[in-house]
């Protein structure tokens, strides 16, 4: 059973940059990490997705140019690392996970709680 836990979440103004990482009880290297996020009222909307290999299977309009995901097997840990952040990027960023396909989706099996991300003045 794989846990996820995120972290990095905070307080940031716009223009400003901020790294999420995603920490796994057990090793990370075998599956799928997906990033995705939910702000006030809004649906639960795709981020970026990316292989064990390190392939990008999936990035969002808005994450395209400003976000870049990443990770460190040999750590557990992957990462989504944001730039020049907008107060619409205001959201509960969540990292999941899937070792069973590269497919990016919402429906992946395992899940961390969430780290509150606020881009304001």
């Amino acid at each position: 059973q794989l846990t996820l836990v995120e972290s990095g979440g905070g307080l940031v103004q716009p223009g400003g940059s901020l790294t999420l990482s995603c920490a796994a009880s057990k090793l990370l290297k075998y599956v799928t990490v997906g990033w995705f996020r939910q702000a006030p009222g809004k649906e639960r909307e795709g981020v970026s997705c990316i292989t064990a290999n390190g392939r990008i299977t999936h990035q969002s309009d808005s994450a395209k140019g400003r976000f870049t995901t990443y990770r460190e097997n040999d750590k557990n840990t992957a990462y989504l690392r944001m730039n020049d952040l907008k107060p619409e990027d205001t959201a509960i960023y969540y990292c999941a996970a899937d070792g069973a396909s590269t497919v990016c989706s919402g429906d992946m099996p395992y899940w961390g709680k969430g780290t509150a991300v606020t881009v304001s003045s």
